[in-house]
């Protein structure tokens, strides 16, 4: 990874490099993001050796939107249980409020 003068940094992936500019702040989150990927495509490699190319690529990414999904549905989940315990909790409150 090469940082330019004007933002743009210059992300080799495969063997291919690319210019990328993030915005103002953004620059470790592009250079996290570009680390993600290339842990993705060495995972990948590793289980299917015989992938190249497009056809590697593909398949990382797709692990990697399987893995978001997942941790987007444990955070609903997580949400919905604190949702849960709140709404209980108020229903206390409200209850010891009607007896006073």
């Amino acid at each position: 990874m090469k940082h330019g003068a004007d933002g743009v940094t210059v992300i080799s992936i495969l063997g291919e490099d690319y210019s990328i500019k993030a915005p103002a702040g953004q620059e470790q989150a592009l250079l996290d993001a570009a680390s993600m990927l290339k842990a993705a495509l060495a995972d990948t490699k590793r289980k299917y050796p015989t992938l190249i190319g497009d056809r590697l690529l593909v398949l990382a990414a797709m692990n990697l939107c399987s893995q978001q999904m997942e941790m987007q549905k444990q955070h609903q989940a997580e949400l919905d249980r604190y949702q849960e315990q709140v709404s209980a909790t108020v229903e206390v409150i409200a209850k010891t409020i009607q007896q006073a």
